[in-house]
């Protein structure tokens, strides 16, 4: 690997996409709005044999995180670049999982549960928007045990930037809090993800914790704004809760300032720092919507782009048009299938 690149560590939550182009009558079935992302309930087990039953399915390696790697490691276009882990089961799904996200170039370091199946996510698309309903099954048993084993201590001590989105919350925080803290005495860069609103309602304590020990928080308006209630902020706008986030008090001694970055899909993306006063305000490139085949997996890809070009040690300006870049990418594709082309970005 070029010295010139740092490599990114992701822990997430390993889930096979079932997608299918759904409609109305299907979300008021399942009682699910579209952009948003829920946990499976007892009420969603029969969706996903329905969905291959009613619709066209595509299946497509997912999870936030896994995808935000993938795309950061098709991105840096440079072997080994990139270390991801979670909990997957011993079937076929498993196996689909892996020979997907290595094909794609990442170093996959699975803990493998022999008694419970592979995650799957029920991803319903409608109006190029989407709804997520995650059963997490195996990605739910990932124990910190697993961060114990020598290959896992080797690519967290090989890794210079760390990426987790906030669903992993909802598994395992005494791992994400354990990596945070070994980056911490390093001094390398812990970056975090809100994630979806029902973490900011639900998860709040673990989500906080975590904000705490991080130097970079992502997030898009809708997760900003259930963040901004939870935190019974008076206003709500992306602007106001970057600032309010960045300035979080740092709970690991950490020097660095804090940033936040809360992304509005078409409409400008905000970016605050901790300690300054004003945000920085980008334009998102227009995209025609007859362009655009559906969203899902488009924040994951905004991340991947951001991480991939800060691991080439990029100033701001360039973090973000790349991840505008890798967003406007798979906006074009259905779910997060990367291009077999490399990435073309003046």
């Amino acid at each position: 690997m070029s010295s010139s690149v740092k490599r990114i560590f992701g822990m997430g939550n390993p889930l096979l996409d079932i997608s299918a182009v759904a409609d109305q009558k299907t979300l008021d079935t399942w009682g699910v709005k579209l952009n948003n992302a829920i946990l499976a309930e007892e009420k969603h087990v029969p969706l996903y044999a329905q969905l291959t039953k009613d619709f066209p399915v595509e299946y497509i390696a997912g999870g936030a995180t896994q995808n935000s790697i993938r795309v950061a490691q098709w991105f840096l276009q440079t072997p080994n670049s990139t270390t991801y882990t979670g909990c997957i089961g011993s079937d076929a799904f498993g196996e689909e999982l892996s020979k997907a996200a290595s094909a794609d170039g990442v170093q996959v370091l699975y803990q493998i549960n022999k008694d419970t199946p592979t995650g799957t996510c029920a991803v319903l698309i409608m109006d190029r928007e989407r709804s997520l309903i995650a059963n997490l099954a195996a990605a739910n048993k990932f124990s910190i045990d697993h961060l114990h084993t020598d290959a896992l201590k080797e690519a967290v001590a090989a890794s210079d930037i760390f990426y987790s989105s906030g669903f992993f919350l909802t598994v395992s925080p005494p791992s994400f809090m354990h990596v945070a803290a070994q980056a911490a005495e390093k001094g390398k860069l812990v970056a975090l993800n809100l994630a979806a609103p029902f973490i900011s309602e639900f998860f709040s304590e673990p989500l906080l914790a975590a904000i705490g020990v991080a130097d970079i928080v992502f997030g898009n308006e809708s997760e900003a704004e259930a963040f901004a209630t939870q935190q019974g902020l008076e206003k709500k706008d992306a602007e106001t809760v970057a600032k309010h986030i960045a300035n979080l008090p740092r709970s690991n001694g950490a020097s660095r300032p804090r940033m936040a970055v809360i992304t509005q899909g078409p409409n400008p993306t905000y970016v605050a720092v901790a300690g300054e006063k004003d945000a920085k305000v980008f334009e998102v490139p227009p995209l025609s919507k007859e362009s655009i085949v559906d969203a899902n997996g488009a924040g994951d890809a905004f991340v991947g782009g951001f991480l991939a070009e800060l691991a080439k040690g990029s100033e701001l300006d360039a973090c973000i048009k790349a991840a505008n870049y890798c967003a406007r990418t798979i906006l074009q594709v259905s779910g997060t299938a990367l291009p077999k082309t490399k990435p073309e970005l003046q």
